[in-house]
């Protein structure tokens, strides 16, 4: 793909950046996480001259976002407060503040619901201008067009606020934002209009539904698939902003395919993601931090565990996947396929050692299993019994050795108080069980459909004794607040040794970007996008601890050889190699720092500028 040569510095004197996201503000899924880790590096090279565009929805906004007061709004001279200031008079209801993320960036957040009064000729134009029809039961839709209105409202009315040759451009990420753009082109409002999407909505269905995805692409019938789906509307608009904008981009080369057959339009930019690094820097402290938080996974292994049977926890390394629940588009079904072969490989080979390897998605469960709570409570009762033994025998050990003779060590035992000794073995005997430990810590609405817990069954891992790879399955995310863990996502991550993500479909996937940026090396596979630009930009990935699984043109059960190669010759590091690795990983997480990567976004701004 071509790009102009013009630098970032020069788009950003003559020109403001609007960049609008249904996330802004608004936490829904991974685009977030994109918009959100930008920040810093789009207000570093456009300052003053950016601005993000979101829906107002108060409840998710209350926590992150600091509006302006109407002094303050007054006072302001930029030209955004100025497009706003016209709005308020005009009787919309628009918010313009801070979001509170790292950069601070100038935000305007506009109520969708104000002209709900209006869907009927809104919706109305979208059909007879653009052939978009829209159903009359579906709120997101219907949220999603309200906020496309007014959106094509406020860069009208502030592209008339500018002076030349002062320019906008308006970046719009995804069709739920994507719906401004068709009535921007159509009323020829002098924006230079930027459409991104991250994953095309049919696409993703399509990889769900077919095993063949990849293979079936070129002889798609997008219309008739979207009505089988029934997202003909989200898919229309989709390629309305396609169509409409002046520079269309994606996020890695893997959706440059889709687009073209599913869109019908050839990317003009391959747009890669990144994270802001800085804040996962640890001033040297990672494997220190590493330590930290894998003792607190020791905490969790202990309680699921011994309660049934023990092993050595320094000679047992944590494996974990997470993301969204799609069984096969994430590769949970190859990382399981990979896993069962691992454990006999490990079984027949009579080294030492254990893996445990962590599924945390999100699915619908009704509470945490009793018992897995319960063996919680009851190892953090046998921790509380033994600092008190500990403490009463220190005390009466110096005690003896300051007023003894003898210099050989006491009977430490006796130190003990009989009321100790019996809670001691009370709760020990409460604790201990011959049952097997649990492969799910949750009790799922519908446990026999789920396709992990099928997997485990069938392949019969289910924890036994004997199994090298243990089983832990954790339907929610990971939180402070989770009696189990009682920590961060992050802080999960860094206290693991391996991250597995080998996706059948995942048009960037920042989750093994995160293991990195966190010095944790990571599998992803080069059906990824992630993956797909390592292979194509950093050399020696494999050394820096990123591990391509191909799965392109591969089948299924060579693509989990692979993956058991991978896992196996990892398993046969010993603790000085992952160490030297880890350190490798943490080196290399600056070349996916937004402020490498925010050129790619520069070149196609510079190239909408030229286009119009």
């Amino acid at each position: 793909m071509q790009y102009p040569t013009r630098t970032s510095n020069a788009i950003a004197l003559d020109a403001l950046l609007v960049e609008s996201a249904w996330e802004v503000c608004n936490q829904v899924g991974g685009i977030y996480t994109v918009i959100r880790s930008k920040v810093p590096a789009a207000v570093q090279g456009w300052g003053d001259r950016y601005c993000l565009l979101g829906p107002y929805f108060p409840q998710q906004a209350q926590s992150e976002f600091e509006p302006f007061d109407d002094i303050q709004l007054t006072l302001l001279s930029d030209p955004f407060a100025g497009a706003v200031r016209q709005m308020r008079q005009m009787g919309y209801d628009v918010q313009y503040g801070v979001w509170l993320v790292t950069g601070r960036p100038r935000t305007v957040l506009i109520n969708p619901f104000q002209v709900y009064g209006h869907l009927g000729s809104i919706k109305s134009d979208l059909w007879h201008h653009h052939g978009i029809p829209t159903p009359d039961n579906d709120d997101l839709l219907h949220q999603v067009e309200a906020f496309g209105h007014l959106a094509k409202i406020f860069i009208e009315i502030l592209t008339a606020e500018v002076v030349p040759p002062r320019r906008v451009i308006a970046h719009f990420h995804e069709w739920m934002t994507g719906v401004a753009i068709p009535d921007l082109r159509r009323d020829q409002v002098p924006a230079h209009i930027v459409f991104t999407t991250h994953a095309t909505l049919l696409g993703r269905y399509l990889a769900m539904n077919d095993p063949n995805f990849y293979e079936h692409l070129m002889q798609v019938d997008w219309l008739a698939e979207a009505r089988h789906f029934n997202i003909e509307t989200a898919v229309s608009i989709e390629r309305a902003a396609a169509h409409g904008s002046h520079v269309f981009t994606t996020v890695s080369e893997l959706t440059v395919r889709e687009c073209i057959y599913l869109l019908d339009r050839f990317p003009d930019a391959v747009l890669p993601n990144g994270l802001n690094i800085e804040r996962f820097v640890a001033l040297h402290e990672f494997q220190n931090l590493h330590k930290q938080y894998k003792d607190k996974i020791n905490e969790f292994v202990m309680a699921h565990f011994f309660q049934s049977y023990s092993f050595d926890l320094d000679n047992t390394l944590y494996l974990f996947t997470s993301g969204r629940y799609e069984y096969h588009n994430k590769g949970f079904d190859l990382t399981l396929e990979a896993l069962a072969r691992l454990n006999y490989r490990l079984q027949q080979s009579g080294l030492e050692g254990n893996v445990v390897m962590f599924f945390i998605t999100k699915r619908p469960f009704t509470s945490i299993n009793p018992l897995v709570l319960q063996n919680r409570a009851i190892l953090d009762e046998v921790r509380e019994t033994c600092e008190a033994i500990q403490e009463q025998v220190g005390e009466r050990l110096f005690y003896a050795a300051a007023a003894g003779t003898d210099h050989r060590l006491p009977d430490l035992s006796a130190m003990v108080d009989d009321y100790w000794r019996l809670r001691y073995r009370r709760t020990l005997q409460s604790w201990k069980t011959n049952a097997l430990p649990s492969i799910i810590t949750h009790n799922l609405i519908d446990d026999q459909n789920d396709d992990i817990l099928n997997f485990m069954r069938r392949a019969n891992l289910l924890n036994y004794q004997h199994d090298r790879v243990k089983m832990v399955y954790h339907p929610d995310f990971v939180s402070p607040t989770s009696p189990l863990f009682g920590m961060e996502y992050g802080q999960f991550v860094r206290g693991c040794h391996l991250g597995v993500f080998p996706s059948y479909y995942e048009p960037w996937g920042y989750t093994p970007l995160e293991c990195i940026a966190r010095g944790v090396p990571a599998i992803t596979s080069d059906l990824s996008g992630f993956g797909d630009y390592v292979m194509q930009h950093v050399q020696d990935h494999e050394d820096k601890g990123i591990y391509v699984v191909h799965r392109q043109e591969r089948s299924f059960h060579e693509a989990a050889e692979e993956l058991t190669d991978m896992l196996w010759n990892f398993v046969l590091q010993n603790r000085r190699e992952r160490i030297a690795q880890r350190n490798r990983v943490e080196n290399s997480s600056e070349l996916f720092d937004w402020k490498n990567l925010r050129v790619y976004y520069d070149r196609a701004y510079a190239l909408a500028l030229e286009r119009f």
